[in-house]
């Protein structure tokens, strides 16, 4: 089993564990490494105490195994707006989003993809690609892509902020904590 592969088998489960989806676990760098994690909750969703009590988790879990000889540090993250895409599921949940994709193989010619994400057919990504002439669709196998992430676009940015402030206002109507209130005092006075 490769280093990755092991600590793959070794922090999945923690992160699951833990109430988190992994979405990316990387091991990188040359002198000094970093073991990069990236996960969120069920919803999608991962702030910074999410980060900071899942690091601590992975923390234990790294000192009690010891899979990297060498000096590193961890890294806990959240995926980001222009998140990696590295599920099956992925592709279906953020079909009408532009993506990038890299190919393991080429595929007409090409190993990288840039385009509108239509989903999944299948085992296959299918995306809307663009080239110097037409636009036309194009299937690309899940086992062969190497990586793809979303496009960083205004539409992306701004449903991403969106979805945010519904979060937030969501939060703040269902919060116990209602602000300060106005508590009426009766003095009784001989």
């Amino acid at each position: 089993m490769s280093g990755q592969n092991f600590l793959d088998v070794l922090l999945a489960p923690a992160v699951e564990a833990a109430g988190y989806r992994l979405v990316r676990l990387r091991l990188m760098g040359g002198k000094r490494k970093t073991l990069q994690v990236m996960a969120e909750r069920p919803d999608g969703q991962m702030d910074v105490e999410d980060c900071a009590g899942l690091s601590r988790t992975l923390s234990e879990v790294l000192e009690a195994a010891d899979p990297i000889a060498e000096e590193y540090v961890l890294e806990v993250s959240s995926p980001g707006i222009d998140r990696p895409l590295t599920a099956e599921a992925d592709f279906a949940r953020f079909a009408g989003y532009e993506a990038r994709v890299e190919m393991t193989r080429g595929l007409e010619g090409r190993k990288r993809f840039k385009g509108l994400l239509i989903g999944l057919d299948g085992r296959d990504v299918v995306m809307n690609v663009s080239d110097e002439k037409d636009t036309h669709l194009v299937r690309l196998p899940f086992s062969d892509i190497q990586e793809a992430k979303l496009v960083l676009t205004d539409r992306l940015i701004r449903e991403s902020l969106k979805a945010r402030e519904l979060r937030e206002a969501k939060a703040s109507h269902q919060s116990p904590y209602r602000g300060p209130q106005r508590r009426a005092t009766r003095i009784e006075m001989e």
